[in-house]
């Protein structure tokens, strides 16, 4: 499934604002309701440089790729990674996995 990135600092205060929180053990969600599947990713530099942050994003992106589809309806999402000493695929899977059973379990 694909999803609309969200880059403005306007789109981001409101979901942090509105959204409620999803918590797993290497992930946040922050989810509001919308229209269409949307995606960004809150990253600070106490996750370490710039080629650390950025390979942490590409991991994002691709773990959210792969099983937005598991979502039932439409959320704008912004991701916060936690601080690790280790980032992999695998746990960020298994994060996204874990919350979206949350965020389905909402809708009932």
């Amino acid at each position: 499934m694909n999803y609309l990135k969200i880059k403005k600092n306007s789109e981001f205060l409101k979901i942090f604002k509105r959204g409620k929180r999803v918590y797993s053990p290497a992930l946040t969600l922050i989810v509001v309701p919308s229209a269409e599947m949307r995606m960004g990713i809150a990253l600070s530099k106490k996750h370490g440089k710039a080629v650390v942050r950025n390979r942490i994003k590409r991991l994002i992106r691709e773990a959210f790729n792969k099983n937005s589809h598991m979502l039932k309806k439409n959320w704008a999402v912004v991701v916060m990674p936690h601080p690790a000493e280790e980032y992999s695929f695998v746990a960020f899977e298994k994060s996204f996995l874990n919350c979206f059973k949350k965020v389905n379990g909402w809708e009932k």
